[in-house]
């Protein structure tokens, strides 16, 4: 009999993890981290990922603390099983070291998935109509185009203008190479 491994995760450094870790307390060994499920770079989940071993079980609250789309959680459960690895998910009551939590597991992260591209095209749909009634996303522009253009006709150095405006050389040279070639 291995291990039971705990993972635990928040997507952003206001949320907690009290309620994951408490529901983890009975593992072995606990690895958290705050980080995005899009992001890339989960390395407590890669060092988890590393860690385990055959006869271990991971143990997670919920199928969208492991992956971070349907395909990513497939593989690494497809990893698990080829390592004679489980996983226990608690909040769904999914073990897939049973056949009828295996399909559990794969229904599931479907469904999960499924509703991921509907809270997606939603927000896309409000950023779209924010767009129509006039509403600017991003940063404001905080230089003065005119200003650099300005000195620049008055024969002053890139860098001059950029001491004086408090701005980058490279945003000087943009702005002068952008009216140049525009």
């Amino acid at each position: 009999m291995g291990q039971r491994i705990g993972y635990a995760r928040v997507s952003t450094t206001g949320q907690k993890l009290d309620v994951q870790l408490a529901a983890l307390k009975g593992c072995d060994k606990i690895f958290q981290e705050k980080v995005s499920a899009t992001s890339h770079k989960r390395p407590e989940l890669d060092k988890m990922l590393a860690y385990v071993r055959e006869g271990d079980v991971v143990v997670i609250t919920k199928l969208d603390r492991l992956g971070r789309s349907v395909v990513d959680l497939a593989n690494i459960a497809k990893d698990f099983e080829s390592r004679g690895i489980g996983l226990e998910v608690i909040d769904q009551k999914i073990d897939t070291t049973t056949p009828t939590g295996k399909l559990m597991f794969h229904m599931i992260a479907a469904v999960a998935e499924f509703e991921l591209s509907l809270r997606y095209e939603r927000q896309m749909d409000g950023i779209a109509e924010a767009k129509e009634k006039g509403v600017k996303f991003g940063r404001k522009k905080t230089i003065d185009r005119e200003a650099v253009l300005s000195l620049h006709q008055q024969g002053l150095s890139m860098g001059a203008i950029a001491k004086q405006l408090s701005i980058s050389k490279g945003s000087v040279h943009g702005i002068v190479s952008e009216t140049k070639s525009g």
